[in-house]
This record gives C-alpha cells, structure tokens and sequence, in this order.
C-alpha cells in the first residue's frame, strides 16, 4: 500500500536549522511538514511554520498539535488562514487538547477540554468558510467575526486520546491524529473514530533504527507517561510514585526527567529495529487499521538530516 509520509519537527532548535529540515524533507518526498506547539518549550509554532513556508514550494505545512487555550480559537483561525495565503493553499489546522508540556508553565487549567476543542474546530469551521457569524461557546465566543481571504476547504485535524475526543474527531474533523498511541490498544482507538465518521488517519510515533535514538526519543516519553490513561499506565507497570517522580523532575526540564523513563515504558509505542523491521510494521499497521498517513516525529538528533534520509529509506520502498 502507498504510505503518505510526514515529519512533525519540535522547534527546540534556531529556526533556520528547522527550516533546513523541512527542505531537506520536501526534497525526500514527505508530504507534511507538522510543527511542535509546545509554547515556551519552542519557539513560537507560527513563526517557525511562516519560516518554512517562505522556504519550501509543496509541502504541506500546520501545528502537530495548537490548542484553544493560549490563543483564542479565532486568532488561531487568522493565523492559519494567513499562513494558507503565505504557502499558496498549503496550510491545515491540528487542534488538541494541549498537554502538561505546554500549559503548565504558563499556569492555564485543561478546563472542558471537549467542549474547548468543540468550540475551535466549529468557530474554525465558520470563519474558513468566510462568512461572518457569532458563537457563543464554552471556552471561547465570537461576536460578528469574519475572515474575508480564507480558503473554506482548509483541513482540520484533531489529536487525542480520550474515547470523546475521539468521536469528537471523527464526527467533525478532517482526520484525526493518533500520536505515540500504545500499541496493543490501536485497534480500540481506530474503531473510536471509524463509529462516529469518517476521518482520516494519521498514526504518529518515534522510529528508532540505531540503539542511540531511543536516547532522543526518552526525554518525549515523560510528558507521555505522565499524560497517558490511567489504563495505559496500569497496562505497562508503571506506578503512581514513578509518574509523580517524572512529573516533578520535569520542572528542571525533558532532559532531567528522561532519567525516570525505563525503556520497557518506551518499548510498547515505538517502531524498533532494522529499516527493513520498521518497514514491516509500520506497513502492517497502516494496512490492518487503514491508516493513510504515517507521521514522524523529529526530535533533537546530532543529525537530524541524516536520521531523516535514513528513515526515508522506509517510506521509498512504497
């Protein structure tokens, strides 16, 4: 089956070298370019996504993932709208929850994280379309609002976990993004959406090919483990005082916590092995879930254009 191939890049890096990545990207055939919102953890996601799109001529370009709470909903429609001018027609919107990574710096509660992600896809949903229209939502209202240059058919993709966040997406949004989903548990996550629409989906996780990867994967697995279901957590044998002792390193950074993460917390989300093993799986998994499109994550490497020419290898064989 083709495998539609994307990168999600995690702007912790100067934006010129994310720029560098996303052409060395474009050029390796991969179809997305998603960008890290993880608020003061990176830089600014709208920034860095306006960079790359002055940069790059096809690839496709939006946040993996924003969220409604740091920006109004409406404000992040404007910018979306405004990087779909600045690309050409190649913008998207991936909206989600937000997790602790990116909210939690900035003291803001995960208050009604469903009806917050609700309000952005439908206030998103009405200014695309260019009319002008009130709202009156949970987290977030519009008042005789309008955008006059946005495309109506811009892509909204929504991430999650939770069972109603997932209806949530496939009831209203374009496709939905499962990112570092526990394995044994994809199939339960794809019907969640498949019962309630018709979304796309993108399944999003590390690739590690070389023993020393899965040194760059560990310092992302924290905010993970910390945020992932309580199922989840029980299913993989990590405890209360483990994930607390995570959480509360996190606060002298992702490095300092990775210290806490075992690799047989890793193991169960990743694809390992040879680019052949790798190939393999991630083609067994998007053909028995009918997945269309794999994303993967880039994390800080030594060399992020030579992992990224590696991984490639993966997705040509297609």
């Amino acid at each position: 089956m083709v495998i539609k191939a994307s990168i999600n890049v995690i702007p912790e890096c100067p934006i010129s070298e994310i720029v560098e990545i996303a052409k060395e990207a474009e050029m390796l055939g991969f179809s997305r370019c998603w960008v890290y919102d993880e608020g003061l953890a990176t830089r600014d996601v709208y920034v860095v996504m306006s960079a790359i799109a002055s940069a790059t001529q096809n690839i496709e370009i939006g946040p993996g993932i924003t969220n409604p709470y740091t920006r109004h909903p409406a404000q992040t429609s404007m910018a979306i709208a405004s990087l779909d001018e600045l690309s050409q027609g190649r913008a998207f919107l991936g909206i989600g929850a937000g997790g602790s990574l990116t909210l939690n710096p900035l003291a803001i509660e995960r208050k009604k994280p469903l009806s917050a992600v609700r309000d952005t896809i439908s206030i998103a949903r009405k200014l695309f379309s260019g009319q002008q229209t009130s709202y009156q939502g949970s987290i977030a209202s519009l008042k005789n609002a309008q955008i006059k240059f946005a495309r109506p058919d811009i892509e909204i993709w929504l991430a999650g976990r939770g069972p109603r966040m997932l209806a949530l997406g496939g009831e209203k949004a374009d496709g939905v993004m499962l990112d570092f989903i526990y394995k044994p548990q994809i199939a339960e996550y794809v019907q969640r959406i498949r019962k309630n629409g018709n979304a796309k989906i993108c399944y999003s996780t590390a690739i590690v090919t070389e023993k020393e990867d899965l040194e760059f994967v560990r310092p992302h697995m924290t905010y993970r483990l910390v945020d992932a279901p309580k199922n989840v957590q029980e299913a993989i044998g990590i405890t209360k005082r483990e994930i607390e002792n995570i959480r509360v390193a996190m606060s002298g950074g992702l490095e300092a916590a990775a210290k806490y993460v075992k690799d047989e917390w890793v193991e169960p989300f990743i694809i390992q092995g040879s680019i052949r093993n790798c190939r393999e799986e991630i083609e067994e998994i998007c053909s028995r879930h009918n997945v269309e499109e794999f994303l993967v994550p880039m994390f800080k490497m030594a060399d992020q254009k030579s992992y990224l020419r590696q991984i490639s290898k993966i997705f040509s064989a297609n």
